[in-house]
């Protein structure tokens, strides 16, 4: 059938009204889930094609309309990548996304025709559209941000010298977006709120339960004048700011409503504790005065989880903050501190989801080897890989392909080494292990298993959210996601219990991106061991008196990451070198400290800042500590 019949079809379609992509070929790109992959997050994040935000203007809607002109060969409409990758004529990750010869292509090729046939000069002109670089804009107002409990026990501990650390008994904080520490998970409830000032109380009081033993009013005679100081200067540490004029007033009479010079302070902590201005940070704002003071305490709490001290408090004051290279001189202050270690334990412990393997179970009979202590194990390992990676400058893309561990007796036992000297010593993985990096941790495999078996899913699953930003959206409601039992007269391959997935359409869209990647990574098991093969026991009766039959199945273990080119790999190792060296990884990493520290993912407001550290990290050859000091110094529009 010629291309031509449709065009007049399609220029009904699309032809007579002021918002004819909108109208008419919007809804059927979104009707068909293409936004689900050509958006930031996106398996298809690293095309030329991204969706603009749901909320844009219908003006930039027909401009995104006509940009798509991209993707349109004029010479050969019939041949455009914009028809052809949809209804997968070419190869496409999404599959047939429009059906070959129904409705929706024919007004979609129509709109290829039209584009086609603009005049050269509009032509090129609508292809300079850029849905991903929209005019950055200064933030307005304030951003105002709780402390998370890490944060809270650092703080008390370098404010008043308490290392009880009180936040441990608060409500658990909730994971979104892989952090704790995001905006929309910071709700105050009046559980926390009571667990608050109970804290405060019990804060306070401990400070002077031994006179001022702790020095923290830094006063060597307990005069009025020297209490009005205390007020000053605690409330300027405690508030990561100059108190103002009227907290000035009110805190220094309720020092001196309390008659005694300690009870004053008691007091004054105490209330301090439980203000808004201590639990909330102030990340962000556009008031000049604030602003200085704005940045220490982004600096302290992202590369030390904790309060600004009396140094870069002084910065602020002296506007040595105002510009990218006093940011990036006190930045580099903090990342020789100690501190700086802690800081990013707690990120790197978020990251990789500590938390899931420290209360992960697991079969006894099908993982003899798994314990507590071999939990707690996997989780230092890996503490200690990466901050080797950041604190002696290595390539940070050595994250995935580094060929050794840090081994201690329990994991030395799961990876089939000798157990080394003294405990986490650095241990280079055996030939032919086919070991790398954190995909071939124990970590990262135990944590994406089950308790009696591996997933594929769940791995593929987090290599693409955690390691490429790429977001698989939820299984569509109602669909089981049981796979087929497991039986002595059927005994079956997890890839050939997943095959169910390819086979159904509501769920081959998405499990197409992930099963395969999980599919690479089988021949290591459920803590993390290697097999060459699969063993499966079935018992003979329910109480398992008699001794399984063991069958033995081989395991295809080739995997791909659809997307990327080239990425074919049969290992951990593989995987790993194909992921350090895409640049969507590269980026990923970025994204996610990103995300750690601005504490919400990134919009298209920050894709300018995002692309401009990767680029100096890249630049870097991955140093980490420079990733960190450009995203300080590239946060702000500043000279």
């Amino acid at each position: 059938m010629r291309f031509s019949r449709f065009l007049g079809i399609s220029l009904l379609a699309v032809g007579g009204s002021a918002a004819e992509f909108s109208e008419s070929i919007l809804p059927i790109l979104e009707e068909n889930a293409c936004r689900t992959c050509h958006n930031s997050e996106g398996v298809a994040s690293a095309t030329r094609l991204h969706f603009p935000p749901k909320d844009t203007s219908a003006d930039r809607w027909e401009a995104f309309g006509r940009s798509l002109a991209r993707f349109v060969d004029r010479g050969r409409p019939e041949a455009s990548l914009l028809l052809a990758k949809p209804t997968n004529r070419l190869t496409h990750v999404g599959g047939e996304r429009i059906k070959q010869g129904s409705p929706n292509e024919q007004i979609l090729r129509g709109w290829v025709e039209k584009l086609a046939g603009l005049p050269e000069a509009e032509f090129k002109s609508a292809q300079a559209f850029d849905a991903d670089a929209p005019a950055r804009k200064m933030r307005q107002g304030a951003v105002l941000r709780r402390l998370t409990h890490s944060q809270y026990n650092n703080v008390v501990r370098d404010l008043l010298g308490e290392l009880s650390q009180p936040a441990s008994q608060f409500p658990p904080e909730d994971f979104v977006n892989g952090f704790k520490n995001q905006y929309e998970a910071q709700n105050l409830s009046p559980v926390l709120f009571e667990a608050y000032s109970a804290a405060a109380e019990r804060l306070a009081r401990n400070a002077f339960r031994f006179g001022d033993s702790r020095r923290l009013t830094g006063c060597k005679e307990q005069t009025p004048a020297c209490g009005a100081q205390f007020v000053r200067s605690f409330g300027r540490k405690a508030f990561r700011r100059p108190l103002d004029a009227g907290e000035l007033k009110r805190y220094q009479a309720l020092f001196a409503s309390q008659g005694e010079f300690l009870k004053g302070a008691q007091a004054v902590v105490e209330a301090m504790l439980q203000s808004p201005n201590f639990l909330f940070r102030l990340d962000e704002t556009s008031d000049p005065a604030l602003k200085p003071y704005a940045a220490a305490s982004r600096l302290a709490f992202a590369l030390w989880d904790t309060m600004p001290d009396e140094a870069l408090l002084n910065g602020a004051e002296k506007g040595q903050l105002s510009t990218r290279e006093g940011i990036r001189l006190a930045a580099r202050r903090l990342l020789a501190d100690a501190k700086a270690k802690q800081a990013l334990d707690e990120f790197v412990s978020q990251w990789m989801q500590f938390d899931r393997v420290i209360t992960a179970s697991r079969d006894r009979r099908t993982y003899p080897k798994f314990s507590r202590e071999t939990a707690a194990a996997m989780t230092e390992e890996t503490r200690r890989f990466v901050a080797d990676l950041v604190w002696n400058r290595r390539n940070f893309m050595e994250l995935f392909t580094a060929e050794y561990g840090y081994v201690n007796a329990e994991l030395a036992n799961v990876y089939g080494v000798a157990a080394p000297a003294t405990e986490f010593d650095k241990v280079a993985f055996p030939a032919g292990s086919e070991r790398a990096g954190l995909l071939g941790q124990a970590l990262f495999l135990t944590l994406t298993s089950k308790p009696n078996d591996t997933s594929p899913t769940a791995r593929g699953l987090f290599v693409r959210e955690q390691f490429l930003c790429q977001h698989v959206a939820d299984p569509p409601p109602g669909v089981s996601t049981d796979l087929p039992p497991l039986t002595e007269d059927k005994p079956q391959t997890n890839r050939q219990r997943l095959a169910m997935h390819a086979s159904n359409e509501s769920c081959a869209g998405c499990h197409n991106l992930i099963d395969p990647i999980g599919h690479g990574l089988e021949k290591f098991d459920g803590i993390g061991e290697r097999r060459e093969n699969l063993k499966l026991s079935f018992y003979p009766d329910r109480q398992r008196r008699q001794p399984p039959k063991v069958v033995e199945l081989d395991l295809d273990t080739s995997g791909w990451v659809a997307g990327i080119a080239n990425s074919r790999f049969q290992s951990p190792k593989e995987l790993g070198a194909v992921l350090a060296q895409t640049p969507q990884c590269q980026e990923c990493v970025v994204k996610q400290y990103f995300r750690y520290v601005a504490g919400r993912s990134e919009n298209t407001v920050d894709r300018p800042l995002i692309r401009k550290v990767t680029g100096e990290f890249r630049g870097s050859g991955f140093q980490f500590q420079e990733m960190v000091l450009s995203l300080m110094a590239n946060w702000e529009e500043l000279p």
